[in-house]
Parts: structure tokens; sequence; C-alpha cells
């Protein structure tokens, strides 16, 4: 039987922030790739049954990106700008293009624990409470383990 990993999201109690942390069956290098190649992006993000289309990727210190996750039908649009992209780190913003003014600026770690594992460590400082507990009202969990889940089997297929 194959255990199924879930991430921890934590709400900070003082600041308007999500934290996010899962452990991958992965090298740092793999993981970096799976959230800087378009291609790769495109095929884990987001839940079951959603087909991501990128409109446009450029993951580079400075680029940005956008792209449409559809569902049931229903055409999802994001973007964001690229402010580092480093192997050991990533740093963008992230807007959901129906609630332009709710831009998160999110930090993404790697964490090489060694022996072919690495641990992903996620922040997101978004501008409110109110905002922030709307992101965890949304549905947001079931996306992230669940894109999560394909990345994993992206990973253990040697896709990544």
């Amino acid at each position: 039987m194959t255990k199924i990993t879930e991430a921890a999201i934590e709400a900070d109690p003082k600041l308007p922030v999500i934290r996010m942390t899962r452990d991958f069956a992965a090298t740092p290098e793999q993981l970096f790739r799976a959230h800087t190649d378009p291609g790769l992006f495109a095929r884990w993000v987001g839940p079951e049954g959603t087909d991501t289309r990128i409109d446009h990727w450029d993951a580079r210190t400075g680029g940005s990106w956008r792209y449409v996750s559809v569902l049931d039908g229903t055409e999802y649009w994001f973007r964001g700008t690229f402010h580092e992209v480093r192997p050991d780190r990533i740093v963008q913003t992230f807007t959901y293009e129906d609630d332009p003014d709710g831009v998160a600026l999110e930090t993404l770690w790697f964490e090489d624990l060694g022996e072919g594992r690495t641990r992903l460590r996620a922040q997101s400082l978004v501008d409110s409470f109110e905002g922030r507990d709307a992101w965890l009202r949304s549905g947001m969990e079931t996306g992230v383990n669940e894109g999560y889940a394909k990345l994993e089997r992206l990973l253990r297929d040697d896709a990544v």
C-alpha cells in the first residue's frame, strides 16, 4: 500500500501568512525543475481533473508567468512575476485574476534532506487576514494536496 503524504498547511496567528510543508522522494533539482519547467508544471498543478495551459512562462529572476486552469468547464486565470529564481529558492508574486487586488508574495524553499528526499517549504504573504482566511476557505487544501500527489506520481515515474 502506498502512503499518501499531505502538505502541512498552517495559518500564522500574527501575520496574514499561509505556510505549507511537504516532503518528496526527489532531489531539490527535480523539485526546482517541476516548478520552473512550464510543461512539467502544467502537468501537476491544481486538483485532479484540472487541465492547465500555459499562456506565457519566463522562469528567471525578473520574468513573469500566466496560466489558465480549467476545471469542469470553468477557467481560472493566474499570473505573477518571478522576483528571484535560484536552485534552492523561488520568490514570486501570485494573483488570481478574478481578484486582481489580492496579490500574494510567495517564497518556496527546496531543502535537501539527503538520500534522495527534499522538503518543500512554501510561504504566502497576503494583504490581510480576511484575504488569507478566504484562501483557506476556498478549497486550496484540496488543490494543493491533489496537485502534489500528481507531482509525486510524475517523480515516481521518472518524468521529472
